[in-house]
């Protein structure tokens, strides 16, 4: 064999390596279960890449997929709420498929019961390791709350916890108005969320203390198609406490018997 023979076979080689650990770095999808949140967000950080660079790869999306979550169930590795705009579709935007997320969508992303009894499904009954509260910019409950525009119907009870926010930001930041305002709001607001959550769910509170589940906040630009992770909320374990102390002596009957 020639010495550029030899010289080709080891340039393609390597360029195949190179190929194999690219495509591990940049388009991984787990197998199987995922049971740590530090991972399940690592692949949602990774899906949202593949989507804001218009390379998604839609994975868990085909007939197989359809079949394979009909025989033996959904195994979803994040719970996420998200607010109902139809500029905010969860699994294109996290570059998922079928049975990969449990959504719970609603105008504002707020948490009232029928929120706080979704999310208990997604991160008790099955066992999501990681739970989202997924803002986004230019919402318009938001925008809403923060401009003190005319509401009618049932919107006003729903965007109540909104309100809490958006004077939160306004008692901080007297100085803020119009889109500056709101956009720090939207951000309060996915604090505000968690608040709520962590206040009427003791499956969750219970969950966040045996370290079963991570609860963070992020926020969507529905223009650039990028996620930004806000974490954990701030005074996670300090409303924990304050919400156990308040708990009725009866709820710790009737909490999570997941262990």
């Amino acid at each position: 064999m020639s010495d550029l023979k030899k010289v080709g076979i080891f340039v393609g080689a390597v360029i195949f390596i190179y190929f194999v650990f690219y495509l591990a770095q940049n388009f991984w999808i787990p197998e199987g279960k995922i049971k740590d949140p530090n991972t399940a967000q690592q692949v949602l950080e990774e899906g949202n890449g593949r989507y804001v660079a218009g390379k998604a790869l839609h994975p868990n999306q085909d007939r197989d997929r359809r079949h394979e979550t009909t025989s033996r169930g959904q195994e979803p590795f994040v719970t996420v709420l998200a607010c109902s705009d139809s500029r905010v579709p969860v699994e294109v935007l996290f570059d998922r498929g079928i049975g990969d997320i449990f959504v719970v969508r609603v105008a504002g992303n707020v948490v009232n019961t029928d929120e706080a009894g979704s999310i208990e499904y997604g991160v008790d009954h099955l066992e999501t390791p990681l739970m989202v509260v997924l803002g986004h910019s230019h919402c318009g409950a938001v925008t809403a709350v923060a401009s003190d525009a005319e509401l009618h119907g049932n919107i006003p009870p729903l965007v109540k916890n909104i309100e809490k926010a958006v004077d939160v930001v306004k008692a901080a930041r007297p100085d803020l108005s119009g889109g500056a305002l709101v956009e720090e709001a939207i951000t309060a607001n996915v604090w505000q969320s968690i608040d709520d959550l962590l206040r009427q769910s003791e499956a969750t509170r219970k969950r966040i203390k045996w370290n079963k589940l991570k609860v963070v906040g992020a926020l969507y630009d529905i223009e650039t198609g990028k996620v930004s992770w806000l974490g954990p909320h701030p005074r996670q374990f300090e409303l924990i406490r304050k919400y156990d102390a308040a708990a009725p002596k009866d709820e710790h009957k009737t909490g999570s018997t997941h262990s």
